[in-house]
């Protein structure tokens, strides 16, 4: 249990300093970089994830149905 509280407590200390060193770099505050991050490209992230499952999924669809055509 030691060993995962600790994983965690490097985790969120990685993640917190390189939000910290993004907002030196591009002259944010830190609450500015968390919103871009939390807000806008985590959402955009997911949402490309899942539409990139819908058209993967419609184009193996259509590849059986050619195949099933073919046999």
């Amino acid at each position: 249990m030691d060993k995962l509280i600790e994983i965690f407590n490097y985790s969120f200390t990685y993640c917190t300093d390189f939000v910290l060193n993004c907002a030196n770099i591009l002259n944010l505050s830190y609450y500015e970089i968390n919103f871009i991050l939390f807000c806008l490209i985590y959402p955009i992230l997911i949402f490309g994830s899942f539409g990139m499952f819908l058209i993967q999924k419609k184009r193996l669809n259509n590849l059986q149905r050619k195949i099933k055509k073919n046999i």
